[in-house]
């Protein structure tokens, strides 16, 4: 499966439309295609070692929406707002997924991306494929998710994106500092670390 927006870029190019929605969506793809080559990127890790990983995910209870509070960005989403990360199971194993955001300010325009995450790990459910284009998949690692299930954090061996999430747009102060310092141990540099704004009116 490919992000909707991929598929309609590439219709456009085959049909030779360059009208301005067809502009954004080959705008949409050349982003998503420069952010996969960043994911998959070779990046040797030889000095860093394996990173910490959880030793088991209920899946089911890991679905629904979660916030990103911060983040090591990748390129589509360094000025990402109201970022928010939804899973929905589809079968045991697949995980359709749903990032969306504002971009670059509240009021920005509002973006989506549509990758499936293949779980890799049977064991653990804690180690997935994430797949923006066929056929790359992306390593994505559950690297820490507390007892409740409202906090976790997504990380990579290579250490350099990482993406801190809540089922709320905040968390506590004391817990994200908490979660820096496991991260921090864990051999990431957290200089390019970003921390999300959100903002919601009341009626969304």
């Amino acid at each position: 499966m490919v992000d909707i927006q991929s598929v309609a870029a590439v219709e456009c190019i085959r049909k030779k439309k360059f009208g301005d929605d067809c502009v954004s969506k080959f705008q949409s793809l050349v982003a998503v295609m420069v952010a996969v080559a960043g994911l998959s990127g070779c990046a040797s890790t030889a000095d860093l070692g394996p990173i910490r990983t959880e030793q088991k995910v209920d899946l089911e209870r890991f679905m629904g929406d979660w916030y990103v509070i911060a983040a090591i960005p990748t390129f589509i989403e360094k000025k990402a707002y109201n970022a928010i990360e939804s899973y929905e199971l589809r079968e045991p194993g697949i995980i359709d997924t749903t990032f969306s955001f504002r971009k670059g300010g509240f009021d920005g325009k509002a973006k989506k991306y549509t990758p499936v995450g293949f779980v890799r790990d049977d064991g653990s459910n804690a180690i997935w494929g994430m797949r923006f284009v066929w056929p790359i998949k992306a390593e994505y690692r559950i690297v820490y998710l507390n007892e409740d299930y409202t906090q976790t954090v997504i990380g990579r061996t290579k250490r350099d994106y990482v993406w801190i999430m809540s089922r709320t747009p905040e968390m506590p102060p004391q817990d994200y500092e908490a979660i820096k310092a496991m991260l921090i141990k864990e051999g990431y540099d957290l200089t390019k670390l970003r921390v999300v704004p959100h903002r919601y009116d009341d009626d969304q």
